[in-house]
């Protein structure tokens, strides 16, 4: 079954396959709460953690997007040889960094 954006009542259409990013891990935890450290509100908290692979999806009214159908297994996580140069070659920067856990 697709995807379904529910405020738009359809389903997504595929985007692009094999789309690459970034799970990341807190850096600490200073004095903040999970909601207050999560997605882009304090980026300088978060560290890279495991690189993946999954299917970008878009709504074709509201162009919302999403990533379903997520590889069992990470390409490559932190502490292995060759973690920084796989994410760097997919792309480094400009990957979609996730930064919640």
């Amino acid at each position: 079954m697709k995807p379904v954006c529910v405020k738009c009542q359809c389903f997504y259409r595929p985007k692009r396959n094999g789309y690459v990013f970034l799970e990341m891990m807190p850096v600490g935890f200073e004095d903040t709460t999970a909601e207050d450290r999560r997605g882009t509100k304090m980026p300088h908290l978060w560290q890279p953690y495991k690189l993946w692979r999954g299917d970008l999806w878009a709504c074709p009214e509201c162009e919302h997007e999403t990533v379903v159908g997520v590889a069992w297994e990470p390409i490559s996580e932190h502490y292995k040889p060759d973690f920084e140069e796989r994410v760097k070659s997919c792309g480094g920067d400009k990957l979609l960094k996730v930064n919640d856990c």
